[in-house]
């Protein structure tokens, strides 16, 4: 059994207690064997990250100047096992980032338990959307990557390639 997530670092976006869950294990993301299926993993990883754009400057503000995001690495390890009815919580951190990218984590863990059922790490890059090419973030995101980045290693991703060097 995982023990509760007791880090209690100020720039990891964490639920308020007494908050609603993100989400609960519908009935139709439960698979054959009884658990939610991996493609709605990423269904509620995506709705955490609608979560963190807000504390990154990556709202409606970001949206008007025809900026986005797109993911376009990403790396899910399931830890424990949910099913149908259990309510999800998560935290998100940003790891790393650069003038193009950002690397966050977010870990999905059981609402009222605390136990983490799966951990995510997203390779975000900002997006021109007139263009649809990779773009610098402006200096205000960049501001708020630096006072959320832990700093912390990834577990999988990295901003640049490993082939890269």
């Amino acid at each position: 059994m995982n023990a509760p997530i007791v880090d209690q670092d100020p720039r990891i976006l964490r639920p308020p207690p007494g908050a609603a869950p993100l989400a609960v294990v519908r009935p139709d993301w439960v698979d054959f064997y009884g658990h939610m299926n991996m493609g709605f993993y990423l269904v509620v990883f995506d709705m955490v990250t609608d979560q963190l754009w807000p504390h990154l400057g990556l709202g409606p503000e970001f949206k008007r100047l025809n900026l986005g995001t797109f993911a376009a690495e990403t790396w899910v390890n399931y830890v424990r096992e949910v099913t149908e009815g259990m309510p999800l919580a998560a935290t998100s951190e940003v790891l790393a980032y650069d003038g193009k990218r950002l690397l966050a984590r977010h870990d999905l863990i059981h609402a009222e338990e605390g136990w983490v059922a799966a951990e995510n790490e997203v390779l975000y890059l900002c997006v021109d959307m007139a263009v649809r090419r990779v773009t610098t973030w402006p200096e205000e995101n960049l501001a708020h990557f630096a006072a959320r980045a832990t700093g912390r290693p990834a577990k999988r991703l990295a901003i640049r390639r490993r082939d890269q060097g």
